[in-house]
């Protein structure tokens, strides 16, 4: 259903998915990718998982996909679309050009990666460059890169090293979570971490996404069971 379109008509409407799990985020974007030309919109999913399905349903030629979702997140998306269908190329897409899935999302076998405030002539022009084949990086994301590998940090290699976190959390999002069970505010982590409390905030909604969690009571319960704090003695 999918090899047919080896050889594309070069008039032929680009098909696309977008992966967000954030309803506003995932709107906003899907209006914005109906207004470019020679892409068609043809489906959205809210988390990696439903990302794979409608990619074996409608076989589109490229996925945006958003790498922070909840039940499957856009990593292990990216990796199940390379096995299942691996003519679908992916876009990954990051709040923050310096977010630590950056190499991982490359590893596994994504071929463009933007920042969510991308324009959508840069959107488009990573659209149709992926679809034939080509990588695209956000130029941002290229001095993260850079940099990474300059300092040593092979995020993926690190996180193999370390013991399977539950819920797919990351460990940025573990760190994060063992600061709130600490009595740390998300003011105090940003300063803490160096971050923004927009960096924080986000790590923070993510986390209590994945591990299906009310508050910070409850967020402070989850990191005793699970070994990721230790309570005060």
């Amino acid at each position: 259903m999918i090899e047919h379109r080896a050889e594309r008509d070069e008039d032929a409407l680009i098909r696309v998915v977008l992966a967000d799990d954030q309803r506003l985020v995932r709107e906003s974007l899907a209006t914005l990718v109906r207004l470019l030309s020679g892409v068609e919109l043809v489906g959205t999913a809210c988390d990696g998982e439903e990302a794979c399905a409608l990619a074996q349903e409608l076989a589109p030629d490229v996925v945006l996909m958003d790498l922070r979702m909840p039940r499957v997140d856009g990593i292990e998306a990216t990796r199940r679309l390379r096995r299942q269908s691996p003519t679908v190329q992916v876009i990954a897409l990051t709040t923050y050009a310096d977010d630590e899935t950056v190499l991982a999302a490359l590893r596994a076998g994504a071929r463009g990666y933007l920042t969510k405030d991308a324009s959508g002539e840069d959107i488009r022009t990573a659209i149709l460059s992926v679809a034939a084949g080509e990588a695209v990086l956000d130029p941002a994301i290229q001095r993260h890169i850079v940099s990474a590998l300059e300092s040593g940090t092979q995020v993926e290699e690190r996180a193999d090293s370390q013991p399977e976190l539950p819920d797919g959390l990351t460990p940025r999002e573990v760190e994060v979570l063992a600061l709130i069970a600490d009595g740390l505010t998300n003011a105090e982590i940003a300063q803490r971490l160096v971050v923004s409390p927009t960096t924080v905030k986000s790590h923070v909604n993510h986390l209590f996404g994945k591990a299906g969690l009310r508050d910070r009571a409850q967020a402070v319960r989850y990191a005793y069971a699970h070994g990721l704090a230790q309570p005060p003695r």
